[in-house]
């Protein structure tokens, strides 16, 4: 009879153990996956000062586009949480766009090679942000399904367990790294 007793009082209580340790788990690894993601973010913003003096050299009339991709470069780097990042990012990535789009007009631009080794800086480290929002995004997957899911919703909600947000881009376009072909002049 003391077997049963010990049995359906340690059964729940490791059922809950487990649980537990586990959405602890999933939420460390999103929060990693998330660290991994601000790191490559900071690589851009560092990348973008020396961009914009680069082409200020050549593009000197564009002054309403530098103050543009300095403002939503600032933006982004005061951005806190998934959803306030992504909007902000979002906007980063719009004005860099206009900025490559703007060098096109510049042929001595698009042949310096300063310039050139920034760009495929900026293009090596969008495909970073790319990896790192898919882990991050899979991290959170994981623990939002583990949250939501019975019997784990109730432990999880015991303790306080939050879902997360995905870091998605609003569209599949604003994902892509802007292309700039410097294989011809115009």
């Amino acid at each position: 009879m003391l077997w049963i007793i010990l049995v359906i009082i340690l059964v729940p209580v490791l059922f809950v153990i487990f649980t537990y340790n586990k959405l602890i788990t999933l939420r460390t690894r999103s929060e990693e996956a998330w660290s991994d993601i601000k790191v490559q973010l900071k690589r851009r913003y560092d990348l973008i000062p020396n961009l914009i003096e680069t082409v200020k050299g050549y593009a000197k009339h564009e002054k309403s586009l530098f103050e543009n991709v300095t403002k939503a470069r600032a933006d982004a780097m005061k951005a806190e949480g998934a959803e306030d990042s992504l909007k902000k990012e979002n906007q980063l990535s719009q004005t860099l766009k206009s900025l490559f789009a703007v060098s096109e007009n510049y042929p001595e631009l698009k042949a310096n090679t300063n310039f050139l080794d920034l760009q495929n800086e900026l293009s090596d480290t969008e495909d970073k942000i790319q990896a790192s929002r898919r882990f991050y995004n899979g991290n959170v997957r994981d623990l939002n399904i583990a949250i939501q899911t019975f019997p784990t919703n109730i432990i999880a909600s015991t303790f306080k367990f939050a879902k997360k947000d995905l870091f998605e881009l609003a569209s599949e376009e604003e994902g892509k790294t802007p292309k700039v072909d410097f294989s011809s002049e115009k």
